[in-house]
């Protein structure tokens, strides 16, 4: 064996074992990487211990060995700084950079769900056209469909299957949206369900309690739809439009921004599955209730418009920092 070829084949790798083994902290990524060199280091030197007499290089790397194992044990132990820092920084910074397809998501929905309450309402027609039946009393009187459904199952039990479900609406939402078209469908259909129910509520004269009844759960699990939808739409539009990227390194940056916002999302959804199943149904007042729903939905949007668009910023001021054009 060349060992004079040999390390100067594989200098820039160890220099690199070297450098992450002393960085305090490491992304996700680094992490990886750390644990890829060293094992591919060690595997190295047990080579090198074979067939080279150089007691140096062997000592040297040995010593680099040790560092790093001492460097991979500790990063082992940072998970819960890891997801901590999902939560600091990842989520919110996904959520900002996204946020101008959500919101756009959001209004023209919240514009098609109007748009049908009022048709379902006020014209006789729009029973036809959608195939409503023309009795649909039991499912907006006082106690009706519409209200039991809330109570009708324990609790808990229902708090988990609305996290489930709306878990499964947002991942569908967000991973079919690089084919568009299902996520256009899939966010109408949540629409027509909504303005439907809002219309025929309406009509009865129980606008009040369909407000009572949605506002607290429904303010924030729509806001996730939207997220879900907007982040989905995007990575699809990403596909059309790479910008200056590459086509595919553009959707697999995109693409990891969507699988941050899913992950994130799930959290999300977990507070919407705890306030549907305990606070909706609960015989709180109608006021408190939504107040609940508000206050849930406010924390969100400070910690995408607060926290995120911190994130972003820092993030752009260090990378100008460190390309001079900050000077």
């Amino acid at each position: 064996m060349d060992v004079d070829a040999y390390s100067y084949a594989h200098r820039r790798a160890w220099e690199r074992l070297d450098y992450l083994a002393k960085r305090s902290q490491l992304s996700g990524a680094e992490a990886d990487e750390l644990v890829t060199l060293y094992r591919r280091t060690s595997q190295q030197l047990a080579r090198l211990q074979s067939h080279s007499p150089d007691p140096e290089l062997i000592a040297g790397l040995s010593a680099l060995l040790a560092r790093a194992r001492g460097r991979v044990l500790r990063s082992r132990g940072d998970t819960w700084q890891e997801i901590g820092r999902f939560f600091t920084h990842r989520f919110p910074a996904a959520l900002y950079r996204s946020w101008p397809w959500w919101v756009s998501v959001a209004a023209v929905f919240l514009l098609v769900s109007a748009g049908l309450a009022i048709w379902v309402a006020e014209f006789d027609s729009a029973r036809t056209v959608l195939g409503i039946s023309p009795n649909t009393r039991q499912l907006t009187e006082q106690g009706g469909a519409f209200e039991s459904y809330y109570s009708e199952h324990p609790q808990g039990a229902f708090a988990a299957q609305v996290w489930t479900n709306n878990a499964w609406v947002t991942a569908i939402a967000l991973f079919t949206g690089v084919l568009i078209l299902p996520a256009v469908y899939l966010l109408f259909m949540n629409a027509l369900n909504l303005g439907v129910s809002a219309g025929l509520m309406a009509d009865a004269g129980r606008l009040d309690s369909f407000f009572g009844f949605i506002l607290p759960h429904g303010t924030l699990e729509l806001t996730a739809i939207f997220v879900a939808g907007g982040a989905g739409l995007k990575l699809g539009w990403t596909l059309i439009d790479p910008g200056r990227l590459s086509r595919l390194a553009a959707v697999a940056r995109q693409g990891r921004a969507t699988a941050t916002i899913a992950l994130g999302l799930v959290g999300v959804l977990l507070v919407c599955g705890c306030i549907e199943g305990f606070v909706t149904p609960s015989a709180l007042p109608a006021p408190v209730r939504i107040t609940i729903g508000f206050t849930a939905e406010a924390l969100f949007l400070v910690y995408v418009f607060g926290v995120g668009r911190r994130v972003v910023l820092a993030k752009a001021e260090a990378a100008l920092e460190s390309s001079g054009e900050g000077l």
